[in-house]
């Protein structure tokens, strides 16, 4: 497997490699950075150097927006040799990195190694917001039954919007899929009952998440126990689980899922408001309220309904999620997971008109899809992903976005 560390020179650096601009070393990182792309400023801004421009230089970053960026690209050893991972460097300073400390956005593109995965791409970016606590999960044929060798499995994609802190939108990126595997392994091969298999899923990541809070563990938050009641941490969770004739989706939060099928938006999960008239009655049923404070919240605080975590809300916010079972069609074109960063600003119309605008347009000289090779094609997934999140933070979005875009053409 190859590994890319991507930078930016400093001044000093991009002197001395100017006798370096005609050979072949210098071309091929040229070319390797172009896979990352770190913006400034407006979302039309690239930290490469455009006809012999120099860059303005940045003073300082701060280290709350250095541990923003440095939660993006955590790297998960159990991906390692199933996908290319383009890195970034140990060390992050202002000299290696040309980043607005405002926006900080930053994406990265996971490309598989093996056809039999879907094309997928992932932007991840941390807006307006102080720090970054979405997290995302992508686990390609994370099960496969043992005596199957020739099919791929099921895939895994999920996004984690966290809130009050990162850990627990971290501690599901990490574990929440191999609970799931855990529970399809219970279920006899061909009739798992999807739906059961989710909800104990994301019953055994609560508690998880409960443990996870408690003693010597808790210490090692991000958070440095700022607050006393790291009880009030949680996050959303949109799960996606490919197999070759379904889309299962299990949502619990105000993150979303929406399929793209023969070009209109298909919603395979409904967002957990606490204004939602069945979860409304289900709070106060519970004893609880719903105050209108910036837009509804539970009592007056959390602004969805169901999350993983927050204890101190409990019975009003549950764990458990809605699961949308969908039969795989030849009309599928691709699948947007993303956090409420973007849903917030963009509706489910435009985002599916985007990312067909991108995929419709891309390659040599507006070539269409069918003239261009599988490689190129990938790209263009994270390409999408991108655009979209460039999108959230034109229209001012003031939240963390994460986004997925996964394809599901069964001819690709």
């Amino acid at each position: 497997m190859a590994e890319i560390c991507c930078g930016v020179m400093n001044e000093s650096e991009t002197k001395s490699a100017g006798c370096e601009t005609s050979s072949r070393a210098a071309r091929r990182r040229r070319m390797e950075i172009r896979r990352v792309k770190f913006i400034s400023g407006g979302a039309g801004q690239s930290s490469d150097s455009e006809n012999g421009a120099k860059r303005p230089k940045l003073e300082s970053i701060s280290g709350e927006y250095v541990n923003a960026l440095e939660n993006c690209v955590e790297d998960d050893q159990s991906l390692r040799g199933k996908r290319k991972i383009y890195e970034l460097p140990t060390v992050i300073n202002s000299s290696q990195f040309f980043i607005a400390p405002i926006l900080n956005p930053l994406t990265y593109e996971l490309l598989f190694e093996s056809d039999d995965f879907p094309k997928y791409g992932m932007s991840s970016v941390c807006g307006r917001r102080r720090d970054m606590e979405d997290a995302v999960a992508i686990q390609p044929s994370f099960y496969r039954r043992e005596d199957d060798e020739i099919s791929p499995g099921l895939h895994y994609f999920a996004v984690y919007d966290g809130h009050g802190c990162s850990h627990v939108a971290t501690k599901c990126r990490d574990r929440l899929h191999e609970l799931v595997k855990e529970e399809v392994e219970k279920e006899e091969e061909g009739s798992v009952e999807w739906k059961n298999a989710m909800e104990r899923s994301f019953i055994r990541m609560d508690n998880e998440v409960t443990a996870f809070n408690d003693g010597v563990i808790r210490a090692k938050c991000r958070c440095n126990l700022q607050t006393p009641e790291c009880d009030a941490v949680g996050s959303t969770a949109v799960v996606a689980v490919l197999t070759p004739e379904k889309i299962i989706v299990a949502n619990c939060g105000d993150s979303r899922a929406v399929l793209c099928r023969n070009g209109r938006p298909v919603p395979l999960s409904i967002d957990h408001k606490p204004d939602r008239p069945d979860e409304l009655n289900r709070i106060q049923a519970a004893g609880g309220r719903v105050i209108y404070w910036d837009g509804p919240r539970v009592l007056g605080v959390l602004a969805m309904s169901r999350a993983i975590g927050d204890n101190y809300l409990k019975p009003f916010v549950i764990c458990e999620p809605e699961v949308t079972i969908t039969d795989r069609s030849s009309e599928d074109d691709f699948l947007i997971l993303a956090s409420d960063g973007l849903w917030d600003v963009v509706s489910n119309e435009t985002a599916c008109r985007v990312v067909r605008m991108c995929l419709n347009v891309r390659g040599p000289a507006g070539a269409s899809s069918s003239e261009v090779g599988e490689g190129e094609k990938r790209s263009w997934y994270a390409d999408a992903s991108m655009l979209l999140s460039k999108l959230a933070l034109a229209r001012r979005s003031t939240d963390n976005v994460s986004v997925v875009v996964i394809d599901l053409k069964k001819d690709a």
